[in-house]
């Protein structure tokens, strides 16, 4: 595949009817996607500037799908935001990533009103179905940006990491190669588009021909639903976190017999725990589980390897996996790299790497680099790489999380939480539960107050901290104290609080 946009039109004119996105109320084919698309590109070809990037905002609806290609194919770079984002951090994305246009899928929150263009959902709707006068496109191309993601940030302020063409069409050609995945196959479309495992899905499906099957909050939030559901969706590729998986292992007929379509499963997000394995293979022997691995910044993942009771048999902590063809992964001491089988530092090098972060040359520096002329990227992730080319992983070696598969900075956390009213100082850690990050603990030194109880003040904590970071980053326990530990340095003890909560 030469091209991302074009494989998916292809599939219009190849399969019309082909459905391309199937959900529990509606499906859309793919002569749909392409009309859809084509019909949006042609009003933002003629309404924005060119090369702007536009803001997509809604949840899992084909629309947003729609937007995607729409926005590709008029040559902008697309950018995810849900519509439970808090405020505050939408106003921070817009302001690093000054949008020509707004496309809401789902209405756009009033409270916020940017001096950007903003279509209403009915004013979309009426786009996709109106034919647009055609004029010539210029498609996303080669090292343009195709999508920016925006990550946690260390300062509070999000990281909009630039995904181009190329770095989206290395990823999708490996991923449609590497791990079975045949034409017309369905897939599970469960993360949200503002979180790059989504990817995973959308874009191996559509270049497949296959069919993208949502997974909406309400149902996997509804566990009765969610597994009367699941076999009727007949989904052959399963894409989630780790995370999710287990909360559907809570389900005892979650398995092979009753979901007997799925073929393939592929982790990516967070580590995969054994046990999590272990129970897979168990209830679905004749299903193929693959784990992934790989930073928002070397697009989705570039290592994969297929978990096998041999290979359990063989490693105590499930492998990442073999690192991609394309792609190079070294091992770094400090600035040079480690001695064969050492720990160090993951480095990335090759086609997938991001060009960096979006108006922000300081931290695109300060991750970013070229070997050989080769973009390369600094993880922050410590592993091991084995003579035979298998990757090791081995934690973090920042303040850098993953829970539930979203990627929080501590410090951001930090940084939000000492804005609080009731807060002098605090800082989050991470509690582990077999190298996994199960909760974040929030050591607190209180202002004066007038609760009478600890968790009457948490609630009002809690309360406060949602208007400016997402629900994945409220610490789940609070610990209050008179003074947090410092280093000789004068800096808040991290490491020492981290222990303390794991020993």
């Amino acid at each position: 595949m030469q091209n991302i946009i074009t494989a998916i039109d292809q599939w219009a004119s190849d399969k019309p009817d082909a459905i391309a996105y199937q959900s529990e109320t509606e499906q859309f084919n793919y002569q749909t996607l392409r009309q859809w698309s084509d019909n949006l590109a042609q009003y933002l070809n003629q309404n924005t500037a060119a090369k702007t990037p536009i803001v997509v905002f809604g949840e899992l609806e084909f629309e947003m799908i729609a937007s995607f290609i729409g926005a590709a194919k008029s040559g902008h770079a697309y950018i995810p935001i849900e519509s439970n984002t808090p405020l505050d951090r939408i106003q921070l994305i817009l302001e690093v990533a000054k949008p020509a246009m707004i496309l809401s899928v789902l209405p756009w929150p009033e409270e916020i009103t940017a001096e950007i263009p903003v279509v209403a959902p009915t004013e979309l709707a009426q786009i996709f179905t109106t034919q647009q006068a055609q004029k010539d496109l210029q498609p996303v191309t080669d090292d343009e940006t195709f999508y920016i993601i925006f990550t946690s940030g260390t300062t509070g302020v999000p990281k909009g990491v630039q995904i181009s063409h190329k770095n989206l069409l290395s990823f999708t050609n490996w991923d449609l190669k590497d791990f079975g995945i045949e034409s017309g196959m369905r897939f599970l479309s469960q993360a949200p588009y503002s979180f790059d495992l989504s990817v995973m899905s959308v874009y191996p499906a559509l270049c497949s021909g296959g069919t993208l099957v949502p997974m909406e909050k309400a149902v996997i939030n509804d566990f009765k639903k969610l597994f009367s559901f699941l076999p009727n969706l007949a989904l052959e590729v399963w894409v989630s976190t780790p995370s999710f998986m287990d909360i559907c292992l809570m389900e005892k007929t979650f398995d092979g017999e009753h979901v007997p379509s799925l073929k393939i499963f592929q982790f990516c997000g967070e580590e995969l725990p054994r046990k999590t394995a272990e129970e897979l293979l168990r209830r679905f022997p004749n299903a193929k589980v693959f784990n992934t691995y790989g930073p928002t910044e070397a697009t989705v993942a570039m290592t994969q390897i297929e978990v096998t009771q041999d290979v359990l048999a063989k490693y105590d902590r499930v492998p990442i996996g073999y690192i991609k063809e394309d792609t190079e992964v070294l091992i770094y001491d400090e600035d040079q790299e480690a001695a064969a089988g050492e720990a160090g530092e993951i480095i990335i090098k090759g086609p997938s790497v991001s060009k960096g972060y979006m108006n922000n040359p300081d931290k695109t520096a300060a991750a970013f680099f070229e070997i050989d002329g080769v973009p390369a990227y600094h993880t922050g992730d410590a592993g091991r790489l084995q003579a035979d080319g298998l990757l090791l992983y081995e934690g973090r070696i920042d303040f850098q999380v993953k829970l539930h598969g979203f990627r929080i900075e501590l410090e951001d956390i930090d940084h939000h939480l000492e804005k609080v009213s009731y807060v002098k100082q605090a800082t989050v850690v991470p509690k582990y539960q077999e190298h996994k990050v199960q909760q974040l603990v929030a050591y607190v030194v209180a202002n004066e107050n007038d609760f009478e109880k600890a968790y009457q003040l948490t609630k009002a904590i809690k309360e406060e901290l949602s208007e400016g970071v997402m629900d994945y980053m409220i610490p789940q326990k609070f610990v209050y104290v008179d003074q947090l530990p410092l280093t000789a340095n004068g800096k808040i003890d991290r490491k020492r609080l981290i222990n303390e909560v794991n020993s």
